[in-house]
């Protein structure tokens, strides 16, 4: 076991307990509503927490990039969805290639992504990814039909069902309620998506929505049959704004100290934007600062960072000195883990062990 103190900082913490809690309600909730559970590997891109989502059931996982994809097929995981469109030649190879490892679906939302894959001469297992309100990728509702048709004409390509991510929660803030509501809606709108698919003679066993802010919402709609959430297993200081959590869900913290404190109200950590993730810019904070337990300090916001500098600011600076350790929890815990190569596994206030992150760009 090793003292929080004596840790290099900055660094990555993931607190076991909350990480466990978190992974076994989400698997608990998604199998009382009959919904499977695909978690989407980015958040933690680390093998130890995905053996934990599969032994409580996950079905698989969504992957965002190859190197994704890759380690997981490398470990035996067998059912799998590549989440974004492989264009341009270097991901269709790579795509063909694990195509052809099998167990894996690509989610596509036109021909002219399609086309390259259906050239190459391998089947082509797909989900249609529809926009139910992010205005991301995705085909519009309406033209769904029409598009899973010419994708399903396509030699090789075998539809398997729908998708969506209903990111555009996040926009509602603090309004939980119309969070919730917009949530059911997307799932509606997909579950009518899948319907009409099936009125058109077309198969459409998975009805896939996405989201950690969606979770408790979008897979509880009729005709909804996988969920893909990803921060849950630690999430973060985004999800408690939205109320998906409480700050003591929180599994990912990063641990700093303060360097310098020559203004009066702001003080440099050793925490900047190479060891956050720069998403909390846009909404002004890049974390929740923390004592060294984990419990919040009143008066103080970072609100801003260079590469390797973080700067608090707020009356409650006043308190702190060169030297003092603090945990943030992040803006957003995805992002951050893109930052890191590992991560210190937190047990009783202590670490106990580290676990490689891996698949990063």
């Amino acid at each position: 076991m090793t003292e929080l103190a004596d840790l290099a900082t900055p660094a990555l913490l993931v607190d076991r307990t909350r990480l466990e809690r978190n992974v076994a309600s989400m698997a608990g909730a998604m199998r009382d509503a009959g919904v499977a559970l695909r978690p989407h590997f980015k958040t933690s891109k680390c093998l130890e927490v995905a053996r934990r989502q599969l032994d409580h059931g996950a079905i698989g996982f969504t992957c965002s990039t190859p190197a994704e994809v890759r380690l997981l097929q490398d470990e035996g995981v067998g059912d799998l969805l590549w989440a974004h469109q492989p264009v341009g030649p270097a991901k269709v190879a790579f795509a063909v290639e694990a195509l052809r490892r099998g167990g894996l679906m690509i989610g596509l939302d036109s021909a002219e992504s399609a086309a390259p894959l259906s050239a190459a001469g391998v089947t082509v297992p797909f989900l249609l990814d529809v926009d139910t309100g992010l205005g991301r990728t995705g085909v519009s509702p309406e033209r769904a039909v029409e598009t899973a048709v010419r994708l399903a004409a396509l030699p090789g390509l075998e539809l398997r069902g729908v998708m969506t991510h209903e990111g555009h929660l996040g926009s509602y803030g603090a309004d939980r309620t119309g969070l919730e509501e917009a949530g059911t809606q997307a799932g509606r709108r997909l579950a009518e998506v899948a319907a009409a698919l099936r009125v058109a003679g077309l198969d459409c066993p998975i009805v896939s929505v996405g989201s950690t802010p969606g979770a408790t919402s979008a897979p509880f709609v009729e005709g909804v049959t996988e969920a893909r959430p990803g921060t849950y297993v630690y999430y973060d200081s985004g999800q408690v704004r939205l109320g998906s959590a409480t700050l003591d869900r929180c599994a990912q913290t990063v641990l700093t100290r303060v360097v310098s404190a020559q203004r009066p109200g702001t003080v440099i950590i050793d925490a900047g934007v190479k060891a956050m993730s720069s998403d909390g810019l846009a909404g002004g904070s890049l974390g929740t600062v923390c004592d060294p337990s984990g419990r919040p300090l009143e008066d103080v916001a970072f609100v801003n960072g260079n590469e390797e500098h973080g700067y608090l600011t707020g009356s409650g600076t006043a308190r702190l000195r060169v030297g003092d350790l603090l945990r943030v929890v992040p803006n957003h815990a995805c992002g951050t883990t893109n930052m890191w190569s590992g991560l210190h596994v937190l047990d009783d206030g202590r670490t106990v062990d580290r676990w490689p992150i891996r698949a990063r760009h």
